[in-house]
């Protein structure tokens, strides 16, 4: 099982980015895959997971409306669409295989294998 996270960069206030997670070693429709962040000196936060059969979709509070996740069975790739971005969504932005209900959204510690992290800085 390997993911690769990409996609992050610098933006301003509003804009938007796409994060993408390319998996291999498995097929997305027998894993779920959350993204996750890591802001300096802040928790780990869930932000957003597509479940693995049902391809059911689940955010946090902060992001709902602004950041939408999808899939790519064919490319086995998962994306974060994130709009409207804000400062406070700067962090470390790291994908991971989940169990099927997408766990790790609220309970972090629950994601199973990570990617590198990419970093997403929303500034001015």
């Amino acid at each position: 099982v390997q993911l690769q996270a990409s996609g992050g960069g610098l933006v301003q206030p509003g804009g938007s980015l796409r994060l993408s997670c390319a998996a291999s070693g498995f097929t997305l429709n027998d894993l779920s895959i959350g993204w996750f962040r890591q802001a300096p000196g802040k928790e780990r936060e869930g932000v957003s997971c597509i479940s693995g059969r049902e391809g059911n979709t689940y955010y946090t509070d902060s992001v709902k409306a602004r950041f939408t996740i999808s899939r790519d069975i064919a490319k086995n790739t998962v994306y974060l669409q994130m709009n409207s971005l804000k400062q406070e969504d700067t962090a470390v932005y790291y994908c991971a295989t989940d169990h099927e209900t997408c766990l790790g959204i609220n309970v972090p510690s629950m994601y199973i294998q990570r990617s590198q992290g990419t970093l997403v800085t929303v500034s001015s």
